[in-house]
């Protein structure tokens, strides 16, 4: 195939590049060219601002391209330009939104019929005084809403994944858990160890993505493994189990919490333990429509040991402003475990 990726310079973006590339295609990219990015050899960089009507006009000068993948829109009226733009020089137009468009998310088990956010395919900006992930979720549903508009059914698909992890990650969740595994001791792991997750890796995302852009399937796909596959214990496990003789201090100890005591001693949701979230949807998205369509999921295990290997040898995630919301303090984490263990330990008369 022909290809050209909106943005591309990191994490999935970079992810469906490489393996673009891998698998002989021609790639261009076309970004602003800020991050810096190591391409592999022959992707062909077109800079320009997609907010820039005249750079969207001489992007479309470069084509025609069999698919385009856009992993960088998030403002309706912007991705309406480049889908308008681009409509006559693409054969198929591929949106990488996600699981917060759906308007009941975490709260509600998900499917692709679910209700979505209110979306304006024409907006600029989220309606004033709407809380930032209502805002993110009816930003994202205003750009598929935009590109259902400017090209036929036929002719687009977008995929809604959850939580993205694998190497590259530059939000910090894995490298946190990681890094505190390493550090060894009694751990806070919060609520039931049975608790399903359905992080998705990078690397299985972007190749369902590239496997749309070479098919005739269109429609929308939430993005995960099956639901129930695998667990919290799973993920911290994983984690202890990839630092292993790389840990600084002595082996990690899982204290596992009940998670509505914690939330009572303010423990913040999703980032001060990282993908932990007591609503019953958070790990509840329904994704056999994009199993039936191709989509194969690895391990997660499989995935935490990349991202340590990918650590250890120097990997630097892309700096972005929510690397510093995760992750407990250690005091903190220290006098939760003193007084859950205060609070269990019977007294005696």
């Amino acid at each position: 195939m022909q290809m050209l990726v909106l943005g591309g310079s990191w994490f999935v973006g970079a992810a469906i590049v490489e393996q673009a590339v891998a698998a002989g295609h021609e790639v261009a990219v076309f970004n602003r060219g800020r991050t810096p990015a190591r391409y592999p050899a022959g992707v062909q960089q077109v800079h320009g601002d997609r907010e820039n009507p005249s750079d969207l006009v001489d992007l479309a000068g470069h084509g025609p391209w069999d698919a385009v993948v856009d992993v960088a829109g998030s403002v309706p009226a912007v991705v309406r330009d480049s889908a308008r733009a681009l409509s006559t020089v693409t054969g198929r137009y591929l949106f990488v939104s996600t699981v917060s468009a759906y308007r009941d998310w975490p709260h509600e088990p998900v499917t692709e019929s679910s209700p979505l956010h209110p979306g304006d395919p024409d907006a600029t900006q989220a309606p004033d005084g709407i809380p930032g992930p209502i805002a993110y979720g009816m930003l994202k549903a205003g750009c598929e809403a935009a590109i259902a508009r400017e090209y036929p059914v036929d002719r687009w698909a977008v995929v809604r994944p959850g939580v993205v992890l694998g190497p590259g990650e530059y939000v910090g969740r894995v490298p946190w858990w990681l890094s505190r595994m390493r550090r060894g001791g009694q751990v806070l792991a919060p609520g039931s160890p049975q608790r399903s997750i359905q992080p998705v890796d990078v690397r299985d995302l972007a190749a369902f993505v590239l496997h749309l852009a070479g098919s005739a399937t269109y429609g929308t796909f939430n993005i995960a493994p099956p639901q129930g596959r695998e667990t919290y214990a799973d993920l911290l496990t994983a984690c202890i189990d990839a630092v292993g003789s790389d840990n600084a201090g002595p082996r990690a100890d899982l204290v596992w919490v009940d998670e509505q005591w914690l939330a009572a001693h303010e423990v913040r949701q999703w980032t001060e333990l990282p993908l932990w979230r007591i609503p019953a949807g958070t790990w509840a998205m329904d994704v056999h429509a994009a199993t039936a369509a191709g989509l194969n999921c690895r391990r997660l295990a499989e995935t935490v040991q990349d991202v340590w290997a990918w650590l250890q040898s120097g990997g630097t995630p892309v700096s972005h402003p929510r690397w510093a919301d995760h992750g407990i303090a250690p005091a903190k984490e220290a006098a939760l475990l003193t007084a859950w263990d205060a609070e269990r330990t019977p007294t005696v008369p």
